[in-house]
């Protein structure tokens, strides 16, 4: 019986992280009462008391729980921005780079950013498989539910006369320094990060990130790009889809409530749109989180997992 605690176990990802191990057997939650939860000495002796802990947390904080987990056989699987591009620490992707192997033996996991997981999904294959250059200068773009948001979003969304600008879709990540830019660079090896739109909607869960490219920009073509997804997803939690669309459109709502992830291509030979789908809090936080323990405890990814 492995032993699991969730530092940061009120948010949305802790509590989705909560809800998908409720029925798991194999394991045992550590739970501080409510009046604990933020006290130090609570969450060290918990910390060190796990087999697998969870930082659902903000940086700083995240950055702290590190620092107060000194057993070294505590595997720590970091939900927020604070470790994904750090030294001695595994970025979280299984299915990108090989990383299966190197989740499997780590200690430090840093989860991977919801956006980030999408862009990731799509570029890092291409740039591996020489489709891509590492000097591309790309764009992209994000629909997200506005779960995303935290707490204070959710309730701004779901406030009885709640400002009426909510109701149409809000762009953000106006200066172009949104916090998941490092990573999408640094994971996929590019030498400069994306033109990033994210957007966030009126809906709750859902994904879809979108990198439109030019032919000429590949060193092959359309049908290259899908026979690679189609070989580099042949296993895991990402899966590629021929024809994804629902009569012409792609809602990014469609994998809401699960924890895989699904690539596609359309567009045309000139205009290619690579599209990636899944939901914000499923592969896009908790689902791989969950699906990184797993990895660390040697049972099939998908256990406890919508797929």
């Amino acid at each position: 019986m492995k032993h699991v605690f969730i530092d940061g176990s009120a948010g949305t990802t802790g509590l989705r992280i909560h809800e998908r191990l409720a029925d798991r057997k194999d394991l045992s939650l550590i739970i501080l009462p409510d009046e604990l939860r933020k006290d130090e000495n609570a969450r060290r002796d918990a910390l060190n008391a796990a087999d697998i802990a969870f930082l659902c947390l903000p940086d700083a904080a995240a950055r702290e729980a590190v620092a107060l987990t000194t057993d070294p056989n505590t595997v720590i699987i970091d939900t927020s921005t604070a470790h994904r591009t750090a030294e001695g620490w595994t970025y979280g992707f299984a299915e990108i780079g090989g990383r299966r192997q190197e989740i499997s033996k780590a200690t430090r996991i840093a989860n991977p950013g919801c956006h980030a997981s999408g862009f990731v999904s799509l570029i890092a294959p291409l740039v591996e498989n020489g489709l891509l250059h590492k000097s591309a200068a790309l764009s992209c773009f994000s629909l997200t539910g506005y779960t995303g948001g935290g707490k204070k979003m959710i309730a701004e969304y779901e406030a009885e006369g709640r400002d009426p600008l909510l109701d149409a879709p809000r762009q953000y990540g106006l200066t172009q320094t949104h916090k998941h830019l490092p990573e999408m660079a640094a994971i996929c090896g590019l030498d400069t990060a994306p033109l990033f739109c994210p957007i966030v909607a009126d809906f709750p869960c859902g994904m879809e990130v979108t990198v439109p490219l030019f032919s000429h920009q590949l060193k092959g073509t359309a049908e290259d790009v899908k026979a690679v997804y189609k070989s580099y997803y042949a296993t895991g939690l990402v899966r590629y889809t021929e024809d994804a669309s629902e009569g012409g459109f792609l809602s990014a709502s469609a994998m809401a409530g699960r924890d895989d992830l699904q690539v596609t291509v359309t567009g045309n030979a000139d205009r290619i749109l690579l599209v990636a789908r899944f939901d914000n809090l499923g592969k896009g936080a908790s689902g791989a989180a969950i699906q990184n323990m797993n990895i660390v405890l040697g049972v099939d990814e998908a256990t406890g997992l919508c797929v």
